[in-house]
């Protein structure tokens, strides 16, 4: 790659989909195009050439039409072999990601994919192998620590705001509909189990880098998985067994003695003000983040309550917490990990969330089905590639 590029070129596997669509093509790529390109620190801009690809063309065609994109295929391969391509970006099923990766980094492709990024820890593994062997630049999505909520956590840690940090608490999850008198929310194929659907599939991944990026490593799990609702409705309204869990409950072992319990469930009704909320509680104080909102309570504002279930409380706890600022403009999570990403691309050095990143996210889950499977408690191994 010219070391001043003026344009990259990013091919773009499963815009159809909601999640490649709204967050990756829409509020990222597209989001970056329309303003000029990406702004590099001496202040030039990188122009961005998207590249739609998928299986259906119909659906291509019109995105393409719709956004005023030049290209798109649904022959993976003649893009792949198309040496102008600088970037291959995946938002597939998980089932068909490791070909597809494989084969682009092969072809001197630099990588940018959704997670998990395979379906066993082994294939994970296998893509970071590939990913030293070619030398190109690798990064997994992990969009939820660019959030405003969690970059204020974050920040909390960082300053010491908590002094020892004790535990961590998580609620994420939603009542999403069987399918039955109203729509599904989600996809039927994420309830499936053979075809790669499950919550804590899809979600322990997510809860692996949170937790090493706001606390420490996993050492230790120990999780519950449940299939609560056993049939649902697909897309086409037909009857279907849900093979796959629906809800998952995990205890983790952190850093150095910090234990974090995370809820995870599309069988849950909300009472909360985000979908999914972290509270992280020290010595020296406590806060609960959201993906865009943050409260803190220092230790010494907090109050002293006294149990005696004889008497109504007469306390507002929620109204004696302080809301952490933002103190930047807050960005799409989604978005500002694509601009890191795609500076590190242009200066040639490695993300620092790449395969490895991932592929820790797809033990964890591996582990956390295990752990349900055996009722067992089981260590974190570290992985290396």
């Amino acid at each position: 790659m010219p070391e001043n590029p003026k344009s990259l070129r990013i091919a773009l596997n499963g815009v159809t989909g909601r999640m490649g669509y709204r967050q990756h093509l829409v509020r990222s790529i597209l989001a970056i195009r329309d303003e000029g390109g990406l702004e590099l620190p001496d202040g030039s801009r990188v122009a961005l050439e998207p590249i739609l690809l998928g299986r259906n063309a119909e659906k291509l065609a019109d995105l393409a039409a719709r956004h005023g994109v030049d290209e798109w295929s649904t022959d993976v391969d003649a893009v792949l072999a198309d040496d102008s391509v600088d970037i291959y970006f995946d938002a597939q099923v998980t089932s068909r990601r490791v070909d597809a990766l494989t084969r682009a980094m092969r072809a001197g492709k630099h990588i940018y994919t959704e997670k998990p990024t395979a379906e066993t820890v082994e294939e994970a593994l296998s893509l970071a192998t590939v990913a030293r062997e070619t030398g190109v630049i690798a990064g997994v999505v992990h969009d939820k620590l660019y959030l405003p909520g969690l970059v204020k956590l974050r920040r909390l840690v960082d300053e010491g705001f908590f002094g020892r940090i004790l535990s961590l608490r998580g609620e994420f999850g939603y009542w999403v509909f069987e399918g039955e008198t109203q729509q599904a929310q989600r996809p039927s194929w994420n309830y499936r189990a053979e075809d790669g659907g499950g919550i804590a599939v899809d979600m322990f991944c997510h809860w692996n880098y949170v937790l090493e990026g706001i606390l420490g490593p996993v050492r230790a799990v120990t999780a519950r998985t449940a299939t609560h609702i056993p049939q649902r409705w697909d897309e086409q309204g037909r009857a279907y067994a849900a093979t796959a869990d629906d809800a998952a409950y995990g205890i983790f072992e952190v850093g150095d003695g910090i234990i974090a319990q995370i809820n995870s469930s599309w069988t849950v009704r909300v009472y909360r003000d985000e979908l999914v909320e972290f509270q992280v509680d020290g010595t020296h104080g406590s806060a609960v983040a959201g993906l865009h909102r943050c409260v803190a309570q220092p230790r010494s504002a907090t109050p002293k309550p006294v149990w005696n279930p004889d008497l109504p409380e007469t306390q507002s706890f929620r109204e004696q917490w302080i809301e952490v600022p933002d103190n930047a403009a807050p960005v799409n999570g989604f978005r500002a990990q694509w601009e890191e990403f795609l500076r590190d691309v242009i200066a040639g050095r490695p993300h620092r969330y790449d395969f490895l990143s991932g592929a820790r996210g797809v033990q964890l889950a591996a582990l956390g089905l295990e752990s349900s499977a055996t009722g067992r408690r089981l260590e974190v191994p570290e992985l290396s590639a």
